[in-house]
């Protein structure tokens, strides 16, 4: 990712916030930690909205459709929105008030069925990229259906250990982009596409 401007893609420490949030939800998806941690954790989604927007908008800068569109949205609904919404929940927790949550559930069926459709141009880029979205893909429309009432408990877990593969390959592919660059060679590989593309890549940080 290297650049002679002043400016490169932040595709790496956007991964690494997904990372920290795939990691997290492992952890609450799972019962490692029980559910007074979403206060703590809704602060560390909002601080990775930051890093989000910042990659989003860089991405965009460098002319990446795909990447920039990804992080923007993943920035706001993944990161901003979700991490409000847990200190709300607590809040409202705390206090006696109910709230039909199932809104949420609608939400996250528009954002699912938004990166499912997008899936195959990630195919078209770097496969360990590529295989980040392909894990988080079921883990979101799991999510989806178990905030509308129509799956149960038992599936937490599942989406659970999706968001974990997620997070793994996430990093993974960031330290693959920043070695890459540092040393001017292949030092972990990115993968090959799965799908050959008529189009270079617009940025490596998304796309290759």
């Amino acid at each position: 990712m290297s650049s002679h401007g002043n400016w490169v893609g932040a595709g790496p420490a956007g991964l690494v916030a997904l990372a920290v949030a795939c990691f997290c939800f492992f952890a609450l998806l799972t019962g490692r930690i029980d559910h007074s941690a979403i206060v703590i954790m809704g602060v560390w989604l909002i601080g990775g909205f930051v890093i989000q927007i910042i990659t989003a908008l860089l991405e965009l800068k460098e002319g990446n459709l795909l990447g920039g569109n990804v992080f923007t949205f993943f920035s706001a609904y993944f990161m901003l929105v979700t991490g409000c919404e847990m200190l709300v929940k607590f809040w409202a927790g705390h206090n006696g008030i109910a709230i039909d949550a199932r809104v949420s559930g609608w939400a996250w069926v528009a954002i699912s069925a938004a990166i499912t459709l997008w899936l195959p141009a990630y195919f078209a880029g770097a496969r360990s990229l590529s295989l980040v979205v392909a894990s988080l893909v079921p883990a979101l429309w799991i999510i989806a259906f178990k905030d509308l009432g129509i799956l149960g408990a038992e599936w937490a877990a599942v989406a659970g250990y999706l968001a974990l593969l997620g997070g793994i390959l996430g990093i993974y592919t960031s330290a693959a982009i920043i070695l890459n660059d540092k040393f001017g060679r292949v030092i972990l590989p990115l993968g090959a596409p799965f799908i050959k593309s008529g189009n270079p890549p617009q940025s490596v940080s998304a796309d290759s």
